[in-house]
């Protein structure tokens, strides 16, 4: 969930290690591992973050985790190269090529000029992109239709809203961002369809595709800024689509009292700091790590098809997060209503549609 900002650069960066068994994690242009062989016993595989890093309680994250699992269930070597800022995206799909590994997976929009450039000059590599759609005969686009999750989170935090306004906000205007951003406002207007409630949605208007975005993916503070707004207007529940600028929403929350959250991406109740479980109504996850660890292991196996793999309710790859502390605070029968409301969806009875949707 970046923005598209393409620069790039041969600045060389700091090679960093991650503590992971037998994964080393890389950065910017230090030297090339060299070449594996293509056996099956020696599969390696590389990723490339975007310019967010890897521990960004998002999407770099997650990827990061699918493909751990995969070097630990299937043997197969897998290392990380981390991009700190947009002069290392190019440079680093380039080193991830080099390597010699078949499988490069690169994480969002950031990295789509450089994956497509890199796949179009090594047919023989295999590529998965997370978040975006490059289409090319060795790259495999894996997208989530969030969309369908967070119509459930909006229908649950206009059902909990005790002011009767609920908001959201991104990081960016991107599909990936308003795709989530779209859901939440037409799921509190099916809540208000539904029990004959005005609850009103802060921050995203579907009709005209704009809203209110903080302009960057890290800046907590601006996340602060923009939810402690939206409490001064009355918002109590706050869903932010913004990866680590969320954290800043967390934190206004938690200092207001007033307020809870709703993560995205992953289940918040996992990755944010502990003082801010309390207030996690709940999370509009993608199953990005399991996603990622499947296609990893069927390419290590010889299967390799480039057909995009998009996540929704029906095949698990979108949820929603368990409501874990705040599940006894919900009114009575809301649990269930968005249960019947997913079941719903995926029986096609009710559909959930964004101009931003993966095709």
């Amino acid at each position: 969930m970046r923005s598209a900002t393409r620069a790039v650069s041969t600045r060389a960066v700091s090679v960093l290690a991650v503590a992971a068994s037998a994964a080393l994690v890389l950065a910017g242009c230090s030297p090339a591992p060299a070449p594996s062989t293509s056996s099956a016993s020696a599969y390696c595989a590389r990723m490339v973050t975007n310019s967010g890093g890897i521990d960004d309680r998002s999407f770099n994250q997650s990827s990061w985790e699918g493909l751990q699992k995969a070097e630990a269930d299937l043997g197969i070597t897998a290392q990380v190269l981390v991009s700190t800022n947009e002069t290392d995206l190019a440079p680093n799909v380039e080193q991830a090529v080099n390597s010699g590994c078949g499988f490069v997976l690169t994480v969002g929009y950031e990295l789509a000029d450089a994956t497509s450039a890199q796949a179009a000059s090594h047919p023989s590599t295999h590529f998965a992109i997370v978040d975006e759609q490059v289409t090319a005969p060795n790259v495999k686009s894996i997208l989530f239709d969030t969309a369908q999750a967070s119509y459930l989170a909006g229908y649950l935090a206009a059902g909990v809203s005790k002011t009767g306004k609920v908001a959201t906000f991104g990081g960016g205007n991107q599909p990936p961002v308003t795709l989530f951003m779209d859901g939440f406002v037409d799921g509190v207007a099916a809540y208000n369809a539904a029990h004959g409630t005005t609850v009103l949605a802060l921050g995203w208007d579907k009709a005209s595709q704009d809203g209110v975005f903080t302009g960057d993916f890290e800046d907590v503070n601006k996340g602060k800024t923009v939810t402690q707004a939206f409490i001064d207007q009355g918002a109590d529940v706050i869903m932010p689509v913004a990866g680590q600028v969320g954290e800043g929403a967390a934190a206004a929350a938690s200092e207001a009292g007033t307020a809870k959250i709703i993560w995205v991406d992953n289940d918040g109740y996992d990755t944010l700091p502990a003082e801010y479980k309390p207030l996690l109504l709940t999370s509009v996850m993608k199953k990005t790590g399991d996603a990622v660890e499947q296609i990893v292991g069927d390419d290590s196996k010889g299967t390799f098809d480039s057909s995009a793999y998009v996540g929704t309710l029906a095949n698990g790859g979108v949820d929603l997060a368990p409501y874990h502390d705040l599940e006894s605070s919900l009114p009575a029968g809301l649990a269930d209503e968005v249960t019947a409301l997913k079941a719903d969806i995926v029986s096609g009875k009710v559909v959930v549609s964004s101009p931003s949707q993966p095709q």
